[in-house]
């Protein structure tokens, strides 16, 4: 048939079926279906996504409760074991750490190896971490299994949001990012109460860390059912040197900071703080050079450093350290100042994670309907500031409603802003790149994390020296030329004595809001600077090509099929070196 007698139609077809010829015939075999799609290129549907969810969410509650279930045990568990306001810090730092420093790892291992086994690996690493610390006979193995659980920690923090990120579309991503803010919520409104209860109980503060184990198995097998994805084997290279270095760096400046200007420890003006600070930053700038050079990088500068992603990383450490470094007291605060019971401080935070759930879930619904998400991360930074600030104000004697105001503040600052700065970088890079990305956002909100409680404990810390020990000369009590130092055994101590340290604690704690407000206007600073990108409606970046016009076809130029959705618009490349594909429900009548 003469060329110029086909209809538009027909052109169109024959193209397209020469286009998915020529494509079975590069790949005769057939390659696995990409993750989070079926043979063919069709997205999960609704139903399909949520059962994959299932699994992944009931691991993430799993590690989530672990975390705040320990919380209201903690000023327990420290007196049990005559630790310090430093082990204290240390018992929540120990497991920011492996979990900041074993994310980028995870995250590699996500882009290279099977997601699935990784994330039931982590809860088998898991399950060991927290049967240990139940048995721990003292601080030194608590805290060893502390490391241990914060390893699996930082597997589910990378994997569960990879996955995510190669099944739902960032378009569609907020309205099952509710689910995870709801789950979220739970464990960690559930995890101090439940916490709170079995301290309070005749099993004792060890039954915290057994109890996560049975949940760990339930969420194994759970994964095992619902988890059916692709995966496509690639040649594996891992930056092993650079993960030492990571990991060597963040450490030494981390304990620097945990034991410097302490009582019997060194002078943050001193020889051994130069020492120190000296090593964590030669290893920090050889990782840079490190991870320059290697060809698949632990963490991914050229990711790393483009626009949203860097901006997110700024704002995830700022939130770090507002989050971790301030919530890790608020437990400590009302069981030490405030005399509540472990139950009771549990329900006293139930206002933070109230405004979690309704920023997390309100702000995911809102993003699916309308596709606008810078908004939510600029009123998140707001509210944190503003939380932060307003606890800052907060003493012994505060009203334990004020308190509870400003804690729903400063939640609905989070739930607004977590999920939704790993939304943003996810929306920029391509399926592939997915793992590394989000295990880069992860790493450093873990990271500031870190930071922010060894910092602020050592900075809490130090501030209850110093208001205990003008306490307590006033009281007229002996005290050392190194101050009473901080401790939490207020059970051991004379009436009169433990009531100064509760007025001191009480005090104190309002110093380190004030720090983290300060600290929360780099992240509002970052996510102003934020260039917004439309949320794409397809899994993956795919580029787009320009097929020539044949005779008789209608418009400049003739649409193709990509491997995730069909392209019913005409290709258009678009600026940074990435392509967005246009949304299913944009295609051109026949």
């Amino acid at each position: 048939m003469n060329e110029s007698t086909e209809s538009p139609e027909l052109n169109r077809s024959v193209l397209l079926k020469e286009r998915t010829a020529e494509d079975k015939a590069a790949v005769p075999d057939g390659p696995p279906p990409a993750p989070g799609t079926h043979a063919g290129g069709e997205l999960m549907s609704h139903k399909q996504i949520l059962q994959v969810l299932t699994g992944l969410l009931a691991a993430l509650f799993t590690a989530m409760l672990s975390s705040t279930i320990v919380g209201n045990a903690l000023p327990t568990i420290i007196a049990d074991l005559h630790g310090t306001q430093t082990d204290f810090a240390w018992v929540v730092t120990a497991a920011l750490l492996a979990n900041a420093a074993t994310t980028p790892i995870w995250g590699k291992f996500a882009d290279l190896y099977n997601k699935k086994l990784l994330v039931q690996l982590s809860i088998v690493i898991f399950v060991a971490g927290s049967v240990l610390a139940g048995l721990a006979p003292d601080m030194t193995t608590l805290l060893a299994a502390r490391v241990v659980q914060g390893t699996a920690m930082g597997g589910l923090t990378a994997l569960v949001q990879a996955i995510i990120g190669t099944v739902i579309p960032p378009r569609e991503r907020g309205r099952y990012a509710g689910f995870m803010g709801a789950v979220m919520a739970v464990a960690t409104a559930g995890g101090p109460l439940l916490g709170g209860f079995i301290v309070d109980s005749p099993l004792g503060w060890r039954w915290t860390f057994f109890v996560c184990v049975p949940l760990a198995v339930i969420a194994l097998f759970m994964l095992q059912k619902t988890l059916k994805m692709g995966h496509e084997r690639r040649q594996v290279k891992i930056d092993w040197l650079g993960s030492v270095l990571l990991t060597a760096g963040v450490s030494i400046l981390l304990i620097w900071v945990s034991f410097a200007g302490q009582p019997g420890h060194y002078e943050w003006l001193s020889g051994t703080s130069a020492l120190m600070v000296g090593a964590g930053v030669v290893l920090l700038v050889l990782l840079v050079w490190v991870e320059s050079k290697a060809s698949q990088p632990i963490i991914p500068l050229k990711i790393i450093t483009e626009r949203t992603t860097a901006l997110s990383i700024i704002a995830s450490i700022a939130v770090g350290v507002a989050m971790f470094g301030s919530t890790t007291f608020v437990g400590q605060y009302f069981q030490v100042a405030r005399g509540a019971t472990p139950t009771e401080a549990g329900l006293l935070m139930l206002p933070m994670i109230a405004g979690n759930l309704i920023g997390a879930t309100v702000s995911g619904q809102l993003i699916t309907r309308y596709g606008r998400w810078k908004r939510y991360l600029i009123i998140g930074a707001i509210l944190v500031i503003g939380g932060t600030g307003l606890a800052g104000l907060m003493d012994h004697q505060t009203s334990l409603w004020l308190a509870g105001i400003y804690l729903f503040v400063l939640g609905s600052g989070m739930g607004l802003l977590m999920q939704n700065l790993v939304l943003g970088v996810q929306n920029t890079v391509r399926a592939k790149d997915i793992g590394a990305a989000s295990a880069s956002v992860a790493f450093f909100r873990s990271f500031g994390g870190a930071i922010g409680v060894s910092v602020l404990g050592a900075v809490l810390a130090g501030r209850v020296n110093v208001l205990a020990t003008a306490g307590m000369q006033e009281a007229g009590f002996p005290v050392s030329g190194d101050g009473t130092g901080a401790t939490l055994d207020l059970a051991a101590l004379p009436p009169a004595a433990a009531e100064v340290m509760r007025v001191a604690y009480g005090d104190a704690t309002a110093l380190i809001f004030q720090i983290s407000a300060v600290i929360a206007v780099v992240a509002l600073i970052a996510v102003l600077f934020i260039k917004e990108k439309p949320l794409r409606r397809t899994i993956d970046i795919k580029p787009t090509t320009e097929r020539p016009v044949e005779p008789g076809m209608v418009g400049g130029t003739e649409p193709v099929m990509t491997d995730s959705l069909p392209v019913a618009e005409a290709a258009r490349p678009t600026g940074g070196g990435e392509h967005d594909v246009p949304a299913a429900g944009g295609q051109r009548g026949a």
